[in-house]
């Protein structure tokens, strides 16, 4: 899981996202009729891929501008971008995977605005 090196060096909160993350991985897997639509979530931005971890490709992506800060408004422009994205494609549905981090605030609204531009899950 997480190796010796990075034990010693992150954080305790780091360490329970990464074990959170593991554990939804566990779970649930993306293919090319229904990509995992993965969030990431950093101190300057949010980054969304869809992945097809059969092939291990990545499908689709988007991240926030540069010069802005993510907040939730952004957040749903996001969803809408690579749902967008995933349309052009021939994605209709997807599997959510919301990288350890929970469900709230803007990883939610990540999924509410790709949920309104079409794309199901």
């Amino acid at each position: 899981m997480i190796g010796k090196r990075a034990r010693s060096r992150t954080s305790d909160k780091l360490k329970s996202r990464m074990r959170r993350h593991f554990r939804i991985r566990k779970k649930l897997s993306g293919d090319a009729e229904r990509p995992r639509f993965c969030v990431t979530r950093t101190n300057r931005g949010l980054f969304a891929q869809l992945i097809d971890d059969d092939k291990g490709v990545t499908l689709a992506s988007a991240r926030t501008p540069f010069k802005k800060t993510a907040n939730v408004e952004i957040a749903k422009e996001l969803g809408g971008e690579i749902a967008k994205k995933a349309q052009s494609a021939g994605i209709k549905s997807v599997v959510f995977d919301r990288g350890g981090f929970i469900y709230h605030g803007k990883i939610a609204a990540v999924a509410e605005g790709a949920r309104t531009a079409g794309l199901e899950f």
